[in-house]
């Protein structure tokens, strides 16, 4: 470690934003350090995506990011791409694939990519220190600096600094609300917070119905007031999850019911309809078998149309075929919240992108404070769009400092 007092630039946070702002702005020749609380940088990047990092996504667009102002992520999106990270995951030649809708995963390990960024910051010279506790930012006029930082009873100080500290997700791995606090005590306005890409949990009689399916996977169309995402639903020991819950979680609101469409893909009425003419002997849940995992039908069966269960297709009233389509592709049920910040992938909200600008991410009030990644409310969807927007913030930052 060097003994070095002044620095061009302090990040605070060695995640994902914060060792690219800093291989960004070591790059362009300036004096960069690294402050990192916990004992390792890197430490969710090496968690994600199963351990394999789900670095990316192909198919990057405003649309697909959740703030209270949609357009602020426009400018660093367009102006980093993630055909720009990809070709820097291409330099160092390492292998990745693309799993379902054009989400890009490291091959072997999530190793691959924190290796890189950090052999970006050592070639950019680049100072990195973990276990380091900020414990007070002052704000100072001279010449060349604009903040004195007591980092583990050291005074430095700095010309920028920059807060890449992330939200309150995973706090095992090292989270807090220290960037929230930076904001706060600079003035600044941070928007409230919440668990987002998270399971949803219940507390009513469907809380036992999902432990005993718990391990149960059924593809769905899952739908609240503002959106709906198809995809593969998993139940739990406390509720439902897998990704389009995940998806959902950030736009439900508590209180909200959501629907559960079963079989999306199919026109059950119609279907049923045919199949009681051409196999008026079957039962139901035979028929149903066929599509849905069998201790599910055994559920649903008994919790909403018990009265049928052992009748064949041709004794069924059509009207009762209806009302078993509108169970399945109509399911109406109430979470009572979600697995909060100990599961949940990002946090929802954070620091007003009002306050900073769009272009630099320096505070506009406080000249030299610049705001980066998960920390400010932009929170991206699932499947490698939040580490895309980390990669595109720290970049514009990047080249903005000093």
């Amino acid at each position: 470690m060097s003994k070095d007092k002044h620095f061009d630039v302090v990040i605070i946070g060695a995640g994902a934003s914060g060792l690219m702002c800093a291989a960004t702005a070591g790059a362009r020749g300036l004096k960069v350090l690294v402050l990192e609380g916990s004992n390792k940088p890197g430490k969710k990047i090496l968690m994600s995506g199963g351990g394999r990092c789900n670095f990316t996504n192909l198919h990057i667009t405003p649309e697909r990011f959740i703030s209270q102002n949609p357009h602020f992520c426009k400018s660093a999106l367009s102006r980093y791409t993630q055909w720009d990270f990809i070709d820097l995951v291409e330099r160092y030649q390492i292998p990745y694939e693309e799993k379902n809708m054009g989400e890009l995963f490291c091959q072997h390990s999530a190793k691959d990519i924190l290796m890189m960024l950090l052999a970006e910051c050592e070639a950019a010279q680049v100072e990195v220190r973990v276990n380091a506790e900020v414990s007070a930012i002052m704000p100072i006029e001279s010449a060349v600096s604009r903040y004195q930082l007591s980092v583990d009873s050291i005074m430095l100080t700095t010309r920028s600094l920059v807060i890449a500290s992330g939200g309150l997700s995973i706090p095992t791995m090292g989270a807090s609300d220290f960037g929230y606090r930076v904001a706060k005590q600079f003035g600044l306005n941070v928007l409230p917070t919440r668990a987002a890409l998270v399971p949803l949990t219940f507390t009513d009689e469907l809380k036992p119905l999902f432990s005993r399916l718990s391990g149960v996977t059924v593809d769905v169309e899952a739908g609240s007031s503002l959106k709906s995402f198809l995809g593969s639903l998993l139940m739990t020991h406390r509720g439902l999850s897998g990704p389009p819950i995940l998806q959902l979680s950030s736009y439900w609101q508590e209180g909200e019911s959501i629907t559960l469409k079963l079989l999306p893909e199919k026109a059950m009425v119609a279907e049923l309809l045919a199949i009681k003419q051409e196999r008026p002997k079957a039962l139901l849940r035979t028929i149903l078998n066929q599509w849905l995992p069998s201790a599910l039908v055994l559920e649903l069966e008994a919790r909403h149309w018990s009265d049928c269960a052992e009748k064949e297709m041709t004794h069924i009233p059509d009207r009762m075929l209806q009302a078993v389509s509108e169970a399945l592709q109509a399911w109406q049920i109430k979470p009572a919240g979600t697995e909060g910040y100990r599961t949940a992938e990002v946090t929802l909200g954070g620091v007003d992108t009002d306050e900073v600008s769009s272009k630099t991410f320096e505070v506009k009030k406080q000249p030299g404070l610049y705001f980066i990644g998960e920390v400010l409310d932009v929170t991206g969807h699932l499947g490698g769009f939040n580490f895309q927007w980390a990669w595109s913030s720290a970049v514009a930052a990047g080249l903005a400092v000093g």
